[in-house]
């Protein structure tokens, strides 16, 4: 009775009441009695108010506390503490709700549906503090509900950058296996190359057709382009595991021909502390099996250290093995002949042992490996001569050449080792060419008759073994030897020898009790064996998600979610649609003011009739990744030698950005579309004076170059101001992307019927934008004449690599006759041999989508110690992705790349510092690159930076009133 008034009495509302039935339940708890069944009702005293505090820090606190109570009865008040809290104002609190949500499902699984509920709401939640704790309990509770990630898939992949890093790594595991679900396989064009099975009927045309078909049947899902495009800025991030997470999701999910991405952002994570070391490196070990190409860039990276711990070194090892190949094998063997040396006897086993993969993977170096290990069976350690022996015995196996020689010097070493593998992989190599040792063979098994009873049990196996061989092609001097070993095995105290001496005794030794198989009994002992596979221990685990535990112990570990394989036929795609006016709220920067009026709509009017669909997919893709794609190029700058001035090429480009935008002047990606531009306005006669000083500027400035620093921002608000003056077209003109510099490789043109690329712009750029009007024209910026052409040239083919032929290519800075948007490259080719070198021409070309190559004519021959120089023209889509061809002769073809210098992307331009300085108060900024430059203290004048910021840029000097700055 005593305790139902305490139950009664702290459902008070006032504190003073409540104060005395807690003292007598403490007075309870002090006499001993049992007070659990109060346990609840003080629980919900105490943490209610708490809960319930003004104070965001509290309210999250007093939740924490209550969900690490771990006593079943509070379960109905701890969820309806959590239900509070996810709808409370503070993003803090609707964290600690998300990791609530964890807890209560271990501690009470029954109550999942209702916290199914509760996800479901957090997941539309738009604040980056909630989405990587809310997407953990997803993961946590029901994994398997792809159904509640549909709506919020764009947002997340748009929040994504902004995230806390634990966050994304949690969302992009998650990204991963909802991408494996939701989008048809992207390496459905290369398997279809790779595809060798063919119709008997089918002639190779009707195959090549076949083929053509399957590559052009795939089209990417612009929400798996938006995925893969927002997750690829965080491979710069400072958090291994963001790092790694963002890797594994390329790695999966990714076209083939895009992964090639992470390899150095992987390579960068070896300065790591030895723990993510060895997490990376098994990572890269399984990846460098599949596809070598990606690391071979970064051999020397896998080099071991003398400070590596031994699984460190262990692993680069297998790395090294997976990358070797006929080009570097030599390079390698040399490293490997260091390893071997080592103090370190674990690693220096490992390295016979990868000596020996390498001689079985590249038939070329075989016998060199093989003398080498032959040598190193005279060395001092016995560690390293028993791991000799056993490679050198998987060789031999292999190789059906006979090896006498080699076998005898072994066979000498059986007085001297005493490691038992090695001492059963010599008598098994002697016992298998018994005939042809036929002098060394009885020899070995007379002494080790002598030494039976004293070997290891692997030794007496093979003792027997060679017993038997030789019983059957040498009975005359070895029948009274092995009838004395097979007594000695016949009561030997290891179970398997003696079940082993009696099976050989009854099939060599002939009596009336032998059965049918004594006849078989030299073919069963002598049989070709089989040779042994000497494959890496990384080889099974692909099957396993990369950078998971259950990767790392190559076992399915507790937990661990498999990915599942590609559809074969994407589901409907139109599940994650959103409104678009949802969007336009959503999406608005934070800390920005909304400029646009009332009545102004996010898209044009010819957008909004389109379906909903095709707005939110591209508009969320775009605005969500330009700020991380823009911080990767500024990242990635840091590493190249083809960096602009700071201070030149961040103001000069970003000009040249904006005057491009206010109509003044051409863009070398965008002259044919400019014009075509011009002629709409002019035919619609609204933008007379506009397209006028447009085209003007367009004749002037076509065939010259172009800055590359251009923001993705700043070219789609070109298109909309554009499109404004356009309206009536547009229904019949489907968009096409913009490219710029900050694009790379993911501008691939992307065509389904459910969305189409639209401009996507957050309202209050917009509202920045309505004050451009593209009819003022200016006519004090105009493009100039280079300043300066540097005379660098860059190895295009060295002479060794090109077997004689040397290639170097430059950048002459002039205009390319072959076409507006393509930058003039000139190649100067060298003849070092003493003969002719005919038909060299330009073979097969690798280009990323989008850009273009005129190649030079074919020259019918070079003589010896000829040269010539020749002009291309390439179309790099302003940006600084690798041209790969092949530069071919008569007989050879050689793969070649160009990668353009940043600065040779620009064009120069002249104005007035009044101009400079409006034009560059107008910019948004997000588009910068720097370089050092470095001068002594006393020549660092005017004309030496100058001198030093056009070497590596073109660009044009704007005159400035202050001495210590420069424009």
């Amino acid at each position: 009775k005593k305790k139902e008034n305490c139950k009664m009495l702290l459902k008070e509302v006032k504190d003073d009441t409540r104060i005395d039935p807690l003292r007598e339940i403490v007075g309870m708890i002090a006499k001993g009695k049992n007070a659990s069944e109060l346990f609840p009702a003080v629980v919900k005293n105490v943490a209610s108010k708490n809960i319930e505090d003004p104070n965001q820090l509290i309210r999250a606190s007093a939740l924490r506390v209550l969900s690490s109570i771990r006593v079943p009865i509070i379960v109905p008040i701890m969820m309806l503490a959590i239900k509070e809290a996810s709808a409370d104002l503070s993003p803090y609190v609707r964290k600690n709700a998300a990791h609530a949500i964890q807890k209560l499902y271990s501690l009470d699984p029954e109550q999942k549906e209702m916290l199914i509920e509760i996800i479901e709401k957090l997941l539309k939640d738009k604040s980056t503090l909630v989405a990587g704790s809310v997407v953990m309990a997803f993961e946590e509770v029901c994994p398997d509900r792809i159904d509640l990630i549909h709506k919020n898939y764009r947002k997340l992949c748009n929040l994504l950058v902004d995230v806390e890093e634990w966050g994304q790594v949690v969302i992009i595991h998650m990204l991963t296996r909802y991408a494996r679900t939701q989008f048809v396989s992207p390496w459905k064009e290369d398997d279809g190359l790779e595809d060798n099975e063919k119709d008997f009927y089918d002639s190779d045309e009707e195959q090549k057709e076949k083929s053509d078909k399957r590559k052009k049947a795939y089209t990417m899902d612009p929400d798996h382009r938006l995925l893969i495009r927002n997750t690829k800025p965080l491979l710069q991030s400072r958090n291994a595991a963001v790092v790694m997470a963002v890797a594994q999701l390329y790695w999966h999910i990714a076209p083939k021909s895009e992964v090639g991405i992470i390899s150095k952002p992987l390579v960068r994570l070896l300065r790591s502390n030895r723990e993510v070391q060895y997490i990376v490196l098994q990572n890269i070990a399984t990846m460098s099996i599949q596809r070598k190409g990606m690391f071979e860039p970064y051999l020397k990276s896998f080099y071991v250290r003398s400070t590596d711990p031994t699984m460190i070194k262990i692993l680069k090892l297998e790395i090294l093995t997976n990358l070797a190949n006929e080009a570097n094998i030599s390079t390698l063997l040399r490293e490997f002949q260091t390893y071997v040396k080592s103090q370190d006897k674990q690693f220096a086993a490992a390295t016979i042992q990868t000596i020996g993969r390498c001689a079985t993977n590249i038939s070329e170096v075989t016998d060199t490996c093989l003398n080498g290990l032959v040598c190193l069976l005279s060395n001092r350690d016995e560690i390293v001569v028993a791991e000799s022996v056993v490679v050198i015995k998987k060789l031999l196996q292999m190789q059906p050449i006979q090896h006498g020689e080699i076998i005898k010097h072994m066979a000498k070493l059986l007085d001297s080792i005493t490691v038992p593998v090695a001492r059963a992989s010599i008598l098994w190599l002697i016992g298998e060419n018994c005939e042809r040792v036929p002098i060394i063979a009885p020899d070995v098994l007379r002494k080790m008759a002598k030494s039976f009873t004293s070997e290891d049990d692997l030794v007496k196996l093979q003792i027997l073994n060679l017993g038997a061989k030789l019983y059957l092609t040498n009975s005359r001097q070895t029948k009274l030897l092995t009838q004395y070993i097979l007594n000695l095995g016949k009561y030997d105290q290891n179970y398997d020898i003696r079940d082993r001496t009696r099976f050989i005794r009854q099939l060599i030794v002939p009596n009336e009790k032998s059965g049918a198989l004594s006849k078989y009994a030299k073919k069963i002992f002598l049989a070709q064996k089989p040779a042994p596979l000497l494959e890496s221990p990384f080889k099974d685990r692909d099957h396993f998600q990369l950078g998971t535990l259950s990767h790392t112990l190559n076992t399915k570990a507790t937990g661990y979610l498999e990915l599942s394989n590609w559809p074969e036929v994407a589901p409907d795609p139109s599940v994650r649609n959103v409104e678009v006016i949802e969007l336009a709220k959503e999406w608005t920067p934070a800390g920005k003011a909304k400029k646009e009026k009332p009545d102004k709509k996010f898209y044009s009017e010819s957008e909004e009739e389109e379906d909903s669909s095709e707005s939110s997919s591209d508009s969320e893709s775009e605005s969500g990744s330009e700020s991380g794609e823009q911080d990767e190029e500024g990242d990635s700058s840091e590493d190249s030698s083809e960096d602009s001035s700071e201070h030149q090429s961040e103001s000069g480009s970003e000009s040249e950005a904006e005057n491009k935008r206010a109509g003044q002047k051409s863009s070398r990606t965008k002259g044919k579309r400019d014009s075509e531009d011009v002629d709409k306005e002019n035919e619609n006669s609204k933008t007379s004076d506009s397209s006028d000083a447009e085209s003007s500027s367009i004749e002037g400035s076509s065939s010259g170059s172009e800055s590359e620093s251009v923001s993705e921002s700043e070219s789609e608000s070109r298109k909309v101001t554009k499109e404004k003056g356009k309206k009536p077209k547009q229904d019949g003109n489907p968009l096409t992307k913009d490219v710029s510099l900050l694009d790379l490789d993911d501008f691939n043109p992307v065509s389904t019927p459910v969305a189409l690329p639209v401009p996507a712009l957050s309202p209050s750029l917009i509202a920045d934008l309505e004050g451009l009007n593209l009819s003022a024209s200016s006519s004090v910026i105009s493009v100039s004449t280079p300043v300066f052409v540097p005379m660098t040239t860059h190895v295009l083919l060295h002479r060794m690599s090109g077997k004689g032929l040397a290639a170097h290519y430059s950048f002459p800075r002039q205009p390319c006759i072959f076409g507006d948007k393509m930058v003039s490259v000139q190649i100067t080719l060298n003849n070092t041999t003493d003969r002719k070198i005919e038909n060299i021409h330009i073979g097969e070309k690798k280009l990323p989508m989008g850009m273009q190559m005129h190649v030079f004519n074919p020259i019918g021959s070079l003589e010896p110690g000829g040269s010539i120089t020749v002009s291309m023209g390439i179309d790099f889509c302003d940006s600084t992705q690798t041209a790969s061809f092949q530069l071919c002769t008569k007989d050879d073809c050689f793969s070649v790349n160009i990668q353009p210098p940043v600065g040779e992307l620009l064009l120069p331009v002249a104005m007035s510092e009044k101009d400079f300085k409006k034009e560059q108060g107008r910019l948004t900024g997000m588009n910068e690159t720097s370089t050092l430059i470095i001068a002594a203290p006393q020549n660092f004048t005017s004309s030496v930076i100058l001198q030093k910021v056009v070497n590596v840029a073109n660009l044009g000097v704007v005159p400035s009133g202050q001495d210590n700055v420069h424009r």
